[in-house]
């Protein structure tokens, strides 16, 4: 992320300025998982110092403008303009949605069962079922250069639609089209993009080191920085 005191923090996570609560805590999902050490930090994009500052910016984006307070004084002072909310529905603040997810994440169901349930859904939710095309398979076992139409091809290949890919990576529909189409005005910084493509990879049981260098080598090449 360039200048990253420079930007706003709708901007360092992503969301329209009149995001609604749950649109900023999924991009704060989004963000977090993005400089997650299970994604960039790993792979030498960026030092760990880096990735542990935007870290930082981000949680103070999401605790800015996640209460509404916050959030309205912050954008008072930006001079951001927005919309008045008439949904019926509570705000869901830094607090509650910590509250609902660990309420999701952590339910009192029976303990005897409930670590064979995680791992049965868990399995469910990453499994791979197609037809094996040994040659097909051959051929991605000895790619090196990924571009967006052939991860297409290998999704399809796989009986993945962009509805299930998008769930299973947490990343949006519409990031996961442009990725697949090249479309590079539309992507965002590379170094979310390095993050997406790694998690694209992984679901499909790609290298996902090789595949995001060298899908962002390629994105380079076409914005004419390689």
């Amino acid at each position: 992320m360039d200048s990253e005191k420079a930007k706003n923090y709708y901007e360092v996570l992503e969301v329209p300025t009149d995001a609604s609560s749950e649109e900023i805590h999924q991009g704060y999902i989004r963000a977090k998982n993005a400089y997650s050490q299970d994604s960039l930090a790993l792979y030498s994009l960026m030092s760990k110092d880096e990735c542990d500052s935007i870290l930082d910016l981000i949680d103070e984006a999401y605790t800015i403008i996640s209460d509404p307070n916050k959030r309205r004084a912050y954008d008072q002072a930006r001079g951001i303009n927005q919309s008045v909310r008439t949904s019926s529905q509570p705000e869901r603040t830094f607090a509650n949605t910590i509250q609902m997810d660990e309420h999701v994440l952590n339910p009192k169901v029976d303990t005897t069962t409930s670590g064979n349930m995680s791992k049965t859904l868990a399995k469910n939710r990453f499994s791979l079922d197609y037809d094996v095309n040994e040659e097909f398979e051959s051929e991605i076992e000895q790619t090196t250069e990924f571009t967006g139409e052939l991860l297409q091809k290998i999704r399809e290949y796989k009986k993945v639609d962009i509805p299930r890919l998008s769930d299973m990576t947490k990343v949006s529909k519409t990031y996961i089209r442009h990725i697949e189409d090249e479309e590079v005005d539309k992507l965002p910084a590379l170094v979310y993009v390095r993050g997406f493509v790694y998690q694209y990879a992984k679901c499909l049981k790609l290298n996902p080191d090789l595949v995001a260098t060298s899908y962002i080598f390629r994105l380079k090449q076409l914005k004419g920085e390689a």
